[in-house]
């Protein structure tokens, strides 16, 4: 039940769109720190951890069959140099032994094609209808951390989280390349294709501001059309979903320090190492989204007069905004 407080649809109050000319002016009033400290507040009171949990949990799930969807698109491509790629590129940012000795096997299995046909669609059904859920789930937590407390109709939340989901993933995906794994698919293209060490080093060199951009863009869409109101424009938005890149850039390269220098990391967990690794990253992930929102929604909360991110009285009724 959330306890942070609404906020109003500020557009609505001057006639203009809210942008990042606006944004930044209310950040410059109210200063950085504060506005840290508020949207932290905001995000504890709108059940942003409980939001976060929720949406690690949806996310692991549904990179978990994504996962089997690419080993059973290497067993599809047999021992092309396409799946010498894709298995490197896997088994590189996978924590433990556990992958590369799946893919090995996959590669190596009499019955590869016809498997990896069956685990490449299964995989991907299951990966959608999860990232649907994950989707929906983005939709709860942002209404909570708007203030709202209903989300909309069962059947539309549902349906527009299948759109998004369609629209986005591809994004998303393209994203978690460049910037997660995009130095260990250079490497593996220099192995099997030939990439001399000056493109390697300008792939290397470019996929951070593009991999930045594409996540922000992205983000900012989904905060666009997950709570139910009117949003600001996409750029005041994209101050928010640019925190929340950079902090999941921030807690995945801790993550990676951490897996790396902990040698017992891998023996404890063993085959699973990938699991648990994901599950704390997808957590990691999920705060970031919210804290971003979180963000989104103090700095509208300023504009409306309403600096003070939790509700006076928790026991009076909250209004719900005109759906978008």
């Amino acid at each position: 039940m959330t306890t942070a407080r609404l906020v109003p649809v500020t557009q609505e109050m001057d006639g203009d769109e809210l942008d990042a000319e606006d944004a930044w002016e209310e950040l410059r009033k109210v200063g950085v720190r504060r506005l840290a400290v508020d949207a932290f507040r905001r995000f504890r009171y709108g059940d942003g951890f409980s939001s976060s949990r929720a949406l690690a949990l949806q996310a692991s799930l549904a990179v978990v069959p994504f996962m089997l969807a690419l080993t059973g698109l290497v067993g599809d491509l047999d021992r092309d140099r396409p799946a010498r790629v894709l298995a490197a590129t896997i088994a590189a940012v996978s924590p433990g032994s556990g992958s590369a000795d799946a893919l090995a096997r996959a590669m190596r299995s009499e019955q590869t094609e016809r498997a990896g046909e069956i685990a490449l669609w299964l995989g991907l059904v299951f990966a959608l209808a999860s990232m649907t859920t994950a989707m929906a789930q983005i939709e709860r937590g942002s209404n909570r951390i708007y203030g709202i407390r209903r989300d909309r109709p069962a059947l539309w939340k549902y349906g527009r989280a299948a759109v998004l989901t369609a629209l986005l993933a591809l994004p998303v995906g393209i994203g978690f390349l460049l910037l997660v794994a995009g130095s260990a698919f250079s490497e593996a293209m220099g192995r099997f294709y030939g990439w001399d060490e000056g493109l390697i080093e300008t792939w290397n060199i470019a996929r951070w501001p593009a991999g930045v951009l594409l996540l922000v863009l992205t983000i900012a869409v989904i905060l666009d059309h997950s709570p139910r109101r009117r949003q600001p424009s996409l750029t005041w938005l994209a101050v928010g979903s640019g925190v929340a890149v950079v902090a999941n850039l921030v807690a995945t390269g801790a993550l990676a320090v951490y897996v790396s220098q902990s040698p017992s990391f891998g023996n404890v967990y063993g085959p699973l190492a990938g699991i648990f690794a994901l599950l704390l990253w997808s957590l990691l992930s999920s705060i970031a989204l919210f804290y971003g929102t979180a963000l989104c929604a103090q700095l509208e909360a300023y504009r409306a007069g309403l600096p003070d991110p939790v509700h006076a009285d928790p026991g009076r009724p909250h209004g719900v905004t005109v759906d978008d």
